[in-house]
């Protein structure tokens, strides 16, 4: 409902299954790109394969990376009751415990933070988890290769593919004023 003086309104569990319905869309219909994007990437001594239907580490970055983002844009535990419906939302359709897929976040919020130490870059972080979780560092040049290291070049362009898979939370405050659910 359009309010005479202002947003529309939306409730923090409406905002939850809009992301997580956006964003399994976003996934399904991009990641054979991405996948693509890496097979491709010249950076590489000989290319890698990624299974077009093997999406579940690259949905799990996904998950973490935006969830990690949400405390940036509400707070007074807003972004506490969006991130739970968040997790309410993809445990029912993943049909798993709310709990196991909090710890399966955390964990992959954790790894991400390792392999991006000392930056604390969301989209870096997501792009280095993503070269670890496809083993890609086998696929390098040498030099790259015997420094365990990902060509900067390459994070680089999954950068630029990852802006894609986060969503605009600014845009969403800027459209609609957001409730806490009744």
């Amino acid at each position: 409902m359009l309010t005479l003086f202002g947003k529309k309104k939306l409730t923090e569990e409406k905002v939850a299954n809009v992301f997580v319905n956006a964003t399994l869309r976003m996934i399904d219909e991009g990641f054979p790109d991405f996948a693509g994007l890496i097979e491709d990437s010249p950076e590489f001594a000989r290319p890698p394969v990624i299974d077009a239907e093997n999406n579940g580490h690259f949905t799990m970055i996904i998950l973490a990376g935006n969830i990690q983002l949400i405390p940036h844009y509400f707070q007074n535990g807003q972004d506490k009751r969006i991130t739970e419906y968040i997790l309410t939302t993809f445990a029912e359709l993943y049909e798993m415990e709310k709990m196991d897929l909090a710890k399966q976040v955390s964990e992959t919020r954790k790894f991400m933070s390792r392999k991006n130490h000392p930056s604390k870059n969301t989209i870096n972080a997501m792009a280095k988890a993503l070269f670890c979780k496809y083993e890609l560092n086998q696929y390098q040049e040498e030099y790259f290769r015997n420094m365990q290291a990902p060509n900067p070049i390459f994070i680089q362009r999954i950068k630029d593919a990852l802006e894609n898979f986060i969503w605009d939370w600014a845009a969403l405050k800027e459209k609609y004023k957001i409730v806490q659910t009744a």
